[in-house]
């Protein structure tokens, strides 16, 4: 399970439901994906197709919603 947690223009934002304990989001767009640590800084952690300008942009975009993305995961896999 993959729930998206936040849409932004063309960008998906989503937690995969099985994989490491470590805080993260992965974002999906029609040009590629990435992955970005929320712990203990917001960090590319992987990427697969998106341009350095997209990366920007994702970046700013997790830095704005920081604090959302935070309630989500505990949400989702608890405290």
């Amino acid at each position: 399970m993959s729930p998206t947690v936040l849409r932004r223009g063309r960008y998906r934002f989503f937690f995969f439901s099985r994989e490491e304990p470590r805080r993260h989001v992965h974002v999906q767009s029609p040009d590629g994906e990435a992955k970005f640590w929320l712990e203990p800084a917001i960090a590319l952690a992987q990427n697969a197709g998106l341009s350095a300008r997209e990366l920007r942009a994702v970046q700013h975009l997790i830095e704005e919603r920081a604090d959302e993305l935070h309630i989500a995961w505990n949400r989702h896999f608890g405290p």
